[in-house]
């Protein structure tokens, strides 16, 4: 008998794999898998978004999150005229040091805990609108002595139209489960998701907006709070739109020159399960900016999640050809002088 739970977490392994890090991605709300751009770090999120041109690109991630975590993911791609595109990668997660204890609460010494995603890319164009993707995604974490590994699997499907002014996609995101398990419990399931948006730019204002659908494998994504169905005090109109609400992200793009843009996002889930009862202040908001360069863009997000702390994104992508061949070409003009 197939058993089915309203909540979107506590029941999977490896849940680090829905953390975002590009800087883009988190300030437009956390998720996006619809736009068509030179950012490697989109591949992520969506494997049919990995394009020619980001050949050759080198994407670097770091993320200060909350509770002194920090994570971080590289990554680096390749295309050719026939075979498609490639693109391989590490993602990261350090939870940091944490103090030992025996059962009797006499401290022992302390430990640490860690966990690891490798990433493999492949996308294929099928024509000047559609790509398709995949990415392979080994697992290893690593909890004190405890070690578990796993794999998962991303597909997705682009789609933009010949003006490149409307895009689409959708992703079915961390298909699989444990191959081994840290203490011989029952193997458990990756935390799987089915994810859809649509972008638009204006042709003549320098905007674009983004909107995601998450979860669109489940509908009810509350929680029963304090014993009492959260539901239950709202209309049936309410119930639905409340739900409606919550499996949206949205996302809007300033870019008044194309070597830089600011961003802005709403999380609504984000903002009803993290903001506290007496000030919800700016939880489920974010934002963030990104300067381009011939070489090199620099990324950078902020999101609310609580009142406690946000999380801080830095990206950073480059072209390493294309910066040695501008040191070399200094190298030559310094020797002609």
């Amino acid at each position: 008998m197939l058993k089915l739970s309203p909540q979107t977490g506590g029941n999977r392994i490896y849940e680090f794999l829905n953390l975002t890090h590009s800087g883009l991605v988190a300030s437009l709300g956390g998720s996006n898998v619809s736009i068509p751009s030179e950012d490697l770090n989109l591949a992520h999120h969506n494997p049919a978004l990995l394009s020619p041109e980001m050949n050759k690109n080198l994407s670097l991630n770091y993320v200060n999150y909350l509770a002194g975590i920090n994570y971080g993911m590289a990554l680096y791609s390749r295309s050719t005229a026939n075979a498609g595109n490639f693109a391989g990668g590490l993602t990261y997660l350090n939870y940091g040091t944490f103090t030992e204890a025996d059962p009797s609460g006499n401290i022992t010494g302390t430990f640490r805990a860690s966990e690891y995603s490798f990433s493999l890319i492949y996308s294929f164009i099928l024509d000047s609108s559609f790509t398709i993707g995949v990415d392979l995604k080994p697992v290893l974490s690593h909890l004190e002595r405890y070690t578990s590994f796993g794999i998962a699997a991303d597909i997705g499907a682009a789609w933009k139209s010949d003006n490149d002014l409307y895009s689409a996609g959708i992703v079915l995101r961390n298909a699989g489960g444990q191959i081994t398990t840290y203490t011989g419990e029952a193997n458990r399931l990756t935390p799987l998701e089915i994810q859809a948006g649509a972008s638009a730019k204006l042709a003549h204002a320098p905007l674009r907006f983004s909107l995601t659908i998450r979860h669109l494998e489940k509908f009810d994504l509350t929680h029963d709070y304090k014993g009492t169905d959260y539901l239950k005090e709202k209309s049936p109109s309410g119930q639905f739109f409340e739900n409606i609400m919550r499996h949206l992200v949205a996302g809007a793009e300033l870019i008044p020159h194309k070597n830089f843009y600011l961003s802005a996002g709403y999380n609504y889930q984000r903002r009803k399960e993290l903001m506290t009862e007496s000030k919800a202040a700016g939880v489920g908001f974010s934002w963030g900016f990104g300067i381009n360069t011939s070489f090199l863009t620099f990324q950078f997000g902020r999101a609310s999640y609580h009142l406690a702390g946000s999380s801080n994104h830095i990206s950073l992508i480059t072209r390493p050809d294309l910066l040695y061949k501008k040191q070399d070409a200094k190298i030559n003009v310094d020797y002609a002088l």
